[in-house]
């Protein structure tokens, strides 16, 4: 009897090809599949769903096997499902984030966006960050990724799911279960701050994000603030369905 075909699955991010989040997450998923790694260039946070369309794009091979693009994340998995690779793939993971994607932070996040592309495309899709940035769990994260992978390929959902995991910056013995959760709310981001730039020009940088403004129990902000894997089901869809009957009703005035 043949072997089983083994799984391929198509590692990205949004923190670049040399994060130790993403070398982390191959390593973690390398007993579960072939693990192909296409990330970008360098450090694309906050690109969201954006594709380069001004420009071709390249893309490289690392000493340690790991492509490269210079592009944004979800150009990376936008390529390497249309035509880099002759074997389809079977599932798309995105992370370890250097950094939570908890609440709105959601509609920014490049890491988000390369798993969106996956799903966009009918694959299942999972993307994973480490809430605290510069943590040292980075091996427990991988970890919990792992174990969530594995049942997803052990026992896979009805239909393609896009999964957003935030997992606690504490060690694997310290960590408590999987929550699945709803997404959380924050509150505005903090004001722009402005400076000068050498010619005298104004120039302004990016307020940071705002503190959790709904936090309560359910939502991500509080699994991961008790300690929890907070584990949503996100969709694509963004109709505002109860909208619909009073805006028919508007139009026909």
């Amino acid at each position: 009897m043949a072997a089983a075909a083994k799984m391929r699955i198509l590692v990205c991010n949004d923190d670049g090809y040399q994060a130790i989040g993403i070398e982390r997450l191959a390593g973690a998923l390398a007993p579960l599949g072939e693990v192909v790694v296409v990330a970008p260039d360098q450090n694309r946070s906050g690109a969201s769903n954006s594709l380069t369309l001004d420009r071709p794009l390249a893309v490289h091979r690392a000493p340690n096997g790991f492509y490269y693009v210079n592009g944004t994340p979800t150009d990376c998995v936008h390529i390497a499902l249309t035509g880099l690779f002759d074997a389809p793939f079977d599932l798309v993971v995105s992370g370890i984030n250097n950094g939570q994607n908890m609440g709105e932070d959601t509609i920014y996040s490049g890491t988000v966006a390369a798993a969106m592309e996956g799903f966009l495309f009918g694959l299942p899709a999972l993307a994973f960050s480490l809430v605290e940035k510069e943590s040292a769990h980075f091996d427990a994260a991988a970890s919990v990724a792992a174990q969530i992978v594995a049942r997803h390929l052990r026992e896979p959902l009805p239909a393609p799911c896009l999964l957003n995991i935030n997992i606690p910056s504490l060690p694997i013995e310290h960590m408590g279960p999987i929550e699945c959760t709803r997404l959380g709310k924050r509150h505005p981001s903090q004001p722009v701050f402005a400076t000068n730039n050498p010619r005298g020009e104004k120039m302004y940088w990016i307020g940071a994000v705002g503190a959790a403004r709904e936090a309560g129990p359910g939502t991500d902000f509080h699994a991961t603030g008790e300690g929890r894997v907070s584990l949503t089901p996100l969709q694509i869809d963004l109709t505002q369905m109860d909208q619909i009957a009073p805006v028919r009703a508007w139009l026909a005035r």
